[in-house]
């Protein structure tokens, strides 16, 4: 894994609350999801309903884009990942047992669960100094 993908995994396996925005031609939504992290994958995992405006959304559009932060008014501890992806229904039973690992209760439930494969983030480190961004795009 490169150093970059390393720091963009430590911060988000930092946290576990994401916005997420969807888009169809006509309409935009945006949500808050809980997730699990898989960096082996670049995978997030999220549970979430058919009922749902972005699940709506990704039956048309899978494409996604999402950030997650570190809420903070000191401007030397800024940090945030932006990431784009594509949103899938989750096949994958070891990123499952993740995700019911992370958040247990969830299992009461019987969630359905989803799977982002993302490919693209950008995170800002203002630790690294003012506005410092680690870029890692699939593509390139």
């Amino acid at each position: 894994m490169s150093e970059k993908l390393k720091k963009i995994s430590a911060f988000l396996n930092e946290h576990h609350v994401m916005s997420l925005a969807t888009a169809t031609a006509d309409e935009v939504s945006v949500c808050s999801l809980f997730y699990a992290f898989n960096e082996q994958k670049l995978s997030f995992v999220v549970a979430s309903s058919d009922e749902t405006k972005h699940v709506e959304h990704i039956a048309k559009n899978s494409n996604i884009a999402g950030n997650i932060l570190l809420e903070t008014k000191i401007v030397g501890k800024i940090q945030g990942v932006q990431f784009r992806g594509n949103f899938v229904p989750l096949e994958d039973k070891e990123l499952k047992i993740e995700y019911f690992k992370a958040f247990p209760y969830a299992l009461a439930l019987n969630p359905k669960l989803w799977q982002i494969k993302v490919n693209y983030f950008k995170m800002t480190d203002n630790r690294l100094g003012f506005g410092e961004k680690i870029i890692w795009d699939a593509s390139v």
